[in-house]
């Protein structure tokens, strides 16, 4: 019997309409588009404006735009996996009110939250059940409303984030193509670094938290660049070696858009050529989890049957990692 591979076989995605620029957040807060760009490299980021939707909505956009290019039914998907950090109620799962909403009613749904990690490790969660011939069509989900837990009123991180989703259809094939290799690694360090200090059970809403403006993301800048670096660079590089890649091979290097001088850092630590390096921040900023599959989405017009791909995430925890996986179709069909 022929080793079954989990494939992508579709990819879309979703950005709200509101663009935020660096010259509105400048209006909020002491910064310039200049300080923005020289040390983030974001110029602009989406925004789901109404205070109403949440993540299912920006999920349930992209995903209709999925079924209607690759022609899936509602009824045929099997597995729903949602990763978010913004999901739209502390339960039920955001994937159960995709499934409600989407129509979606013969598929296990479920929510992982591993921060910016989320598209990759969901991925990587699909493609087990995939490979072990429990399940047929998967959606893969990575939908972030990071401007929910943005404070406007903190420079160090307002420009940092914006909102969207990607979603990607995991199918089964024999061919010699998908999911080829993965390391995820969580090493537990992170938590003083980047996190949410209050809303959890650890430390409950309550008036004093709010007025503490603990509701939002709290980021140690340098800490977290320099462990980002550091990881995101290793696991590439362990990745490519140990399935014996070499940069000039490689199609594409998918990185985590969270900073640019992150992604450029690792991309050289790695002897990529930029030319090779996906890059989009300064259009969309940091979408979390959603950075990854909002890059494929991107790219898929280019994306030719076989292309190898190198993507790599870090997140909060610290939970990081790198995929090697072979494209599975010709994007411009």
């Amino acid at each position: 019997m022929k080793k079954i591979n989990a494939v992508i076989t579709g990819i879309s995605g979703y950005l709200p309409d509101y663009v935020l620029t660096n010259e509105e957040i400048s209006r909020m807060v002491d910064t310039t588009d200049e300080w923005i760009m020289t040390r983030i490299g974001i110029k602009e980021r989406r925004i789901l404006k109404d205070k109403t939707l949440g993540a299912s909505y920006l999920a349930c956009k992209a995903i209709e735009d999925l079924f209607q290019k690759t022609g899936t039914k509602p009824e045929e998907i099997d597995l729903v996996i949602c990763a978010t950090s913004t999901p739209d109620h502390i339960f039920p799962a955001t994937a159960a009110i995709i499934c409600g909403k989407m129509g979606i009613k013969n598929a296990f749904a479920y929510d992982i939250q591993a921060a910016c990690a989320g598209f990759m490790t969901a991925f990587y969660n699909a493609a087990n059940y995939i490979e072990s011939g429990r399940h047929k069509k998967v959606l893969v989900v990575s939908a972030e409303k990071m401007s929910f837990m943005t404070d406007y009123t903190d420079r160090a991180t307002c420009p940092l984030f914006g909102d969207g989703a990607g979603v990607a259809l995991v199918e089964p094939t024999t061919e010699d193509v998908g999911l080829m290799d993965a390391i995820l690694r969580t090493d537990g360090s992170g938590l003083p670094h980047l996190h949410m200090k209050a809303g959890g059970s650890a430390c409950p809403a309550s008036h004093e938290t709010i007025d503490k403006r603990w509701h939002y993301v709290y980021q140690e800048g340098q800490v977290v660049f320099k462990n980002a670096v550091a990881d995101m660079a290793d696991v590439s590089e362990e990745i490519m070696k140990r399935n014996n890649l070499t940069a000039d091979e490689l199609a594409w290097f998918i990185p985590h858009q969270a900073n640019l001088r992150i992604i450029e850092a690792v991309a050289r630590r790695m002897g990529v050529n930029k030319e090779k390096v996906m890059i989009n921040i300064e259009k969309y900023a940091n979408t979390s989890g959603a950075t990854i599959p909002i890059c494929l989405w991107e790219l898929e017009p280019t994306l030719k049957k076989g292309d190898k791909l190198v993507l790599s995430t870090f997140g909060a925890g610290f939970t990081y990692g790198s995929i090697y996986m072979k494209w599975g179709y010709d994007g411009k069909k």
